[in-house]
């Protein structure tokens, strides 16, 4: 965990890592489901289960194989990424994506942090499905600290307001964005799963937090 009084640094392999690290959980759950249960609507607008693996599976293999058009990653490369899936099994999806949670790390890791918020942004999602299905440990579990350590690097390396987080669940309390001296630092008093949704711009409803300067839509990275 990055301590409050230090500056995060690049780690290149951690986005990798935590890919890893996530399919060994992720995977044996989604092929433990039935196929119902991925006709469940997540907290992405249109998106079901199945809608969310296509995105992600799609986004990992564009990284694998360098493929970005001009407008990759937009909200219309992605929903052409999943219409092209529409076609295939369940399976080919999940295998898709398991290939792709292996295989991506040491291409982030030599994009120089280009690439760094796909490695989060893939965490995130599988919160996604375990919201969605009820599962215990959505934007937590045995990942979030490597998670929030990456969220550090990433909220300073853009420019992010600062943040003093105080985390109920988490030994020290960790600093994220990038300090100002026009500007104090934010503060949070709350959880670690809050504090990922926030920055997610995931739904917040039943959680419990103190944020006093800065605002909610100023911290998600998302948006």
């Amino acid at each position: 965990m990055t301590a409050a009084d230090t500056h995060p640094v690049r780690d290149p392999e951690l986005p990798g890592k935590l890919l890893a690290a996530e399919r060994d959980v992720l995977i044996p759950l989604l092929r433990g489901r039935p196929e119902q249960d991925f006709e469940v609507r997540t907290c992405c607008p249109g998106w079901t289960v199945r809608h969310l693996l296509a995105h992600c599976s799609a986004a990992l293999s564009r990284v694998v194989e360098s493929r970005y058009e001009k407008d990759v990653f937009s909200p219309e490369a992605n929903d052409r990424d999943i219409a092209e899936r529409s076609g295939r099994s369940l399976a080919e999806i999940v295998d898709e994506l398991e290939r792709g949670m292996t295989d991506a790390g040491p291409v982030i890791a030599k994009a120089g942090g280009a690439l760094d918020g796909v490695g989060l942004g893939e965490w995130v999602h599988a919160g996604d499905v375990r919201d969605a299905w009820g599962e215990p440990g959505a934007y937590a579990g045995a990942q979030v600290g490597p998670a929030l350590d990456l969220l550090a690097w990433i909220t300073r390396d853009r420019g992010r307001p600062a943040l003093h987080a105080d985390l109920d669940d988490m030994d020290e309390p960790l600093l994220l964005g990038a300090p100002s001296g026009d500007r104090p630092p934010a503060r949070y008093l709350g959880d670690a799963a809050t504090l990922v949704r926030l920055h997610a711009g995931r739904p917040l409803t039943g959680t419990r937090y103190e944020l006093a300067g800065a605002t909610e839509a100023e911290l998600d990275l998302f948006d």
